[in-house]
Order: C-alpha cells, then structure tokens, then sequence
C-alpha cells in the first residue's frame, strides 16, 4: 500500500478488520506526516469479507473521519466467488456506507460533539448522500453495509417490514444465511445483507429506515433475469475451543463525553497494557458498567489486528447473526459479553470503544503480542 498524506497535517490508515501485523496496522504509532507517504506490506491471509480503513492519529481521528477520511476494502476468495451470490460489484452487489451529518448554511460538514455521547448528525448520509435512491430490478441485491458514523448506531429494516437475508458479518461470511426483518449495526460494524425485489412489481417504492427515519429508496424496475442464490451454507467457520484458552480477561467500559476510562484508567500511549503471547487464544469479558452512562445504549468494542467471536451476552447464546467472525461487538448497558480471540500476527495493537470521540477521550488500550522465540 503507498498512502500520500496530502492533508497538510498528520493523519494515519487503520485498515478495520485486517488482520496484519502491528506494523502495518496503521494505528497511532504509524503516523503520517504531512508530504510524507506510508508504504506498508502485508499478506491478506483471510476469509472473504467487507472492511474499512480510516484515520487513527490521536487527537484528530474523530474529526478527519467525519470529514471524509474513511473507504471500503474489500476481500474476495475461491469460496465466495463459487456460492452464487450476487457479486457484479456495482450492479447487484452495492456498497452502504453509513454516516451522520450536520451543515452549516453553505452546506460544508459542521462537526460538533455533545458532551456525553460524541458527534450525532443531523442528517443521515449513504455513500456521502442524503436520503438517496437506487434504481432496482426484480432481483436478489447483496448490499455492503458498513456503520462508519462517530458514534450513531442504526437499527435497519424495511419499511414495509419485509424480511432478508444477512450472509455476513465483520469478518466474512457467516456459515448460513440468516432471515431477519431488522439489522441492528453499531459504530465500526459491517454486514452483509441480500435483499429479493423479485416479489414487487414495477414502479413499486420500497423504503428502507432507522427508527422510522428515512435511511434510501428502493425504485423497483422491470423484470430481469436472475441467476444468482442465497445457498443454505455459505462457509465454514473454525470454531475456537474454549478449552484452548490460556486465561480469561476482564475488559470495563466506563464513562462518558471525557471522563471514559477502559479497566480504570485512560489511554497512555506509552503504555503497553497488556502481554500476549503470538497464537495464544484467550477468552475476554467485556463489561460496561451503568454508572455515568446516562441513559447511552452501551458502547461497540474493537480489537485491532485479529477476529473473534462472541460467546455469549450475560450468559446467552449470541444471535445467530453474531456466531461468525467479528472485530468489533456491540455491548449494551449493564451487559456482560464474552469474546474468544486468537493473536496470529506480532506487535502492538489498540483495543477500544468505537464511538470516536470516546476513543480519543482515553477509552483505549494497547496489547503487545509477542514471538516467544524471538529476542
């Protein structure tokens, strides 16, 4: 990758969900100075999947990513080229990119963050568009959809309350399709979902909205064929066996606006928080405590450099839209989650909230994973 940094200030290039090593993470200890360029190199050695990049610097990662410093990456492979998925990059196979903004008079972004839950705007935006439309046929569409806002979470549905299929999750495809009439998404999640117009007719509206507000339109064309499918398997999925864990960690999310704390403590960048031994597989409990939380839904909680997958939320069985790879997890209010990971690759690593502004105010840790057999 050769990434020019043209902003006139310092910027960096977290790639979300790329499981590489500490190096080549893009993380705050890979800035970019202005007029210098970064040219990191990695091997994508994973699954099919849709993932992201975006800024990382301390201090100003919030702000660059509101003001337009985020893309996709995605990964493609043997199986899912061979499923029969939609998968005509533009035409049948679309990209959501979900973000919330506010304007000023002259229509440039204002950026404002209250001081409790981070920066809410006032409009939502798809790929960079208010209230969109796509031009559809009566056909199967595979729709991308990344939550890249600051600090919103987006509860999706369709209007008419038709129901579809979620394929895939944070780290690629799930093992079998799920049929669900909602998609709850929060900040740094993605998911892939198929959507089948072939039940509406032509000049039909279809609408699809987060809690009743317009998100896009679905404008349904005329018939055409359709050769794709939503098969009964779509991966299989190497289960971590908890039996293999070396341990279990405890992970509290406290706080709000800037008096957020991870385990007590405030993100030191000259810290390292945490040892972990390369391969090692560990269990974590993450926690949000109800003090300060001031009525906030809880917090999305990332893991730089690997995927995991999630055990249970306060005991229960996760959904099963959650029982495939992830890097990020939602955790409510007063809940207990339990993650399994496995560290594949060296170096120094973030873990954190995902709303922006709290990652910035010290929600944040650093893990180091080390090769025992290098000195």
């Amino acid at each position: 990758m050769h990434v020019a940094n043209e902003l006139g200030e310092t910027t960096s290039v977290h790639w979300h969900g790329l499981e590489v090593e500490g190096t080549a993470d893009g993380g705050p200890h890979q800035v970019i100075a202005a007029g210098e360029t970064w040219n990191p190199t990695f091997t994508v050695n994973q699954p099919a999947a849709t993932l992201w990049f975006h800024p990382h610097v301390i201090g100003t990662t919030a702000i660059q990513v509101y003001y337009g410093l985020a893309g996709l990456l995605l990964i493609e492979d043997e199986n899912s080229k061979s499923l029969g998925l939609p998968d005509d990059y533009g035409i049948n196979d679309i990209p959501l990119v979900l973000q919330d903004r506010s304007f000023n008079q002259d229509g440039s972004f204002l950026y404002v963050t209250n001081m409790m839950d981070g920066a809410f705007g006032d409009y939502i935006l798809v790929n960079g568009a208010i209230a969109p439309y796509l031009e559809v046929g009566q056909v199967k569409m595979r729709f991308r959809v990344v939550n890249g806002a600051n600090a919103r979470n987006f509860y999706l549905e369709l209007a008419d309350r038709s129901t579809f299929y979620q394929i895939a999750s944070d780290g690629g495809l799930l093992e079998a399709p799920v049929l669900t009439e909602s998609l709850f998404i929060s900040p740094g999640e993605r998911a892939e979902i198929i959507i089948d117009f072939s039940k509406y007719k032509e000049g039909d509206v279809v609408e699809l909205i987060s809690d009743n507000v317009l998100v896009m339109t679905f404008r349904i064309g005329g018939a055409s064929e359709d050769n794709t499918v939503v098969p009964e398997r779509l991966a299989e999925i190497e289960k971590l066996d908890e039996r293999l864990a070396i341990g279990t960690k405890t992970i509290e999310l406290d706080g709000m606006g800037h008096m957020v704390t991870l385990n007590g403590r405030k993100f030191d960048m000259h810290r390292i928080d945490d040892k972990v031994t390369l391969g090692d597989i560990e269990i974590w409990e993450i926690t949000t405590t109800g003090a300060m939380m001031m009525g906030s839904p809880g917090h999305p909680f990332h893991i730089h450099g690997t995927q995991f997958q999630i055990l249970s939320r306060d005991g229960q069985e996760p959904a099963a839209n959650e029982q495939g790879w992830k890097d990020t997890v939602f955790v409510r209010a007063n809940e207990t989650v339990r993650i399994i990971v496995r560290f594949n690759y060296e170096g120094v690593f973030m873990y954190h909230c995902h709303i922006l502004e709290h990652e910035e105010a010290g929600m944040m840790g650093q893990l180091e994973v080390v090769n025992p057999f290098v000195k």
